[in-house]
């Protein structure tokens, strides 16, 4: 096994290229702490239109309905007034 001595420059070399991965990790971490917060509120709004989706769809449901009795009650009428 070949033994290597460390020179000052070496160490220098290694001390900033440890630095810089340092400093490239902690750039990582603020972008992806970023992007979760990102996403999270994204979710939320998604979970916000969703619930609005979901009384859209009732209030529909709801005319819905409505309209079908005032068209029976419609219908009953003109039976009614065919039958005069």
């Amino acid at each position: 096994m070949t033994v290597q001595h460390w020179t000052d420059e070496m160490l220098d070399e290694l001390a900033s290229s440890v630095t810089e991965i340092k400093d490239s990790v902690d750039g990582l971490r603020l972008t992806a702490q970023a992007l979760l917060q990102v996403a999270a509120q994204n979710q939320n709004r998604m979970d916000h239109f969703d619930e609005e989706i979901e009384l859209v769809r009732q209030r529909q449901a709801e005319s819905d309905q409505r309209f079908n009795i005032l068209l029976e009650e419609v219908r009953y009428l003109i039976r009614g007034n065919q039958g005069s």
